[in-house]
């Protein structure tokens, strides 16, 4: 899983600019300034940060502090967690409402930040199975998806010569058409071989 994908940052941001990012997110979705809707997509930046400044201290010494942080629940409970067969890293990124939508045993590739024509924010997870996304700001319909087996084709558009930032269209067997937006380069090259890769006549 990659933090750097979830909060934005391009691979190998120094410890300023995580800081940076994680300060501007929190900003954007702290309950306060964008309402309770936004405590998912909260969650999801607080573990990423978590992850990237883990790795930033045991790989570079480099020390990042923050006031606020994911955390883990000390203890065991009775009941099972919400896939449990995910890597914790995976788990505490991805946003409670898709982690309760996953199928059994569902794998999950790829989880990033974007936005779609009808959400601004939104939390997209690739799984071994379909394109699954949570639509935070929305009121009703938060968690939508895709099955591969209904993917007709996918394109990754670039910017343009001015943006750094592109955007993932994907067609549907039914004519419909996505687009997920403000995804980098190297995110949009991910996102579309995974798709490719599970839309072959051997998936589905």
């Amino acid at each position: 899983m990659d933090p750097h994908a979830v909060l934005g940052l391009e691979p190998g941001a120094s410890p300023e600019a995580v800081q940076r990012a994680y300060r501007g997110l929190a900003k954007r979705f702290h309950p306060d300034r964008a309402g309770e809707a936004a405590g998912e997509m909260m969650i999801s930046i607080n573990a990423a940060y978590d992850l990237l400044r883990d790795r930033l201290e045991e790989e570079h010494g480099a020390r990042v502090t923050t006031t606020a942080g994911g955390g883990s629940v000390a203890g065991t409970a009775p009941l099972r967690i919400a896939g449990d067969w995910l890597a914790p890293e995976v788990r505490r990124v991805l946003a409670r409402e898709l982690l309760a939508t996953l199928e059994d045993g569902e794998a999950v590739d790829e989880v990033v930040l974007t936005s779609t024509g009808d959400s601004h924010d939104v939390q997209l997870a690739l799984t071994d199975r379909r394109l699954l996304w949570l639509r935070d700001d929305a009121l009703m319909g938060r968690v939508r998806y895709l099955r591969y087996r209904d993917v007709a084709g996918v394109e990754a558009r670039s910017g343009g010569r001015l943006r750094r930032h592109g955007h993932l269209r994907v067609h549907t067997t039914a004519g419909r058409r996505l687009r997920f937006f403000e995804l980098r380069p190297e995110v949009l090259g991910r996102l579309q071989a995974v798709i490719s890769a599970r839309t072959t006549p051997a998936g589905g």
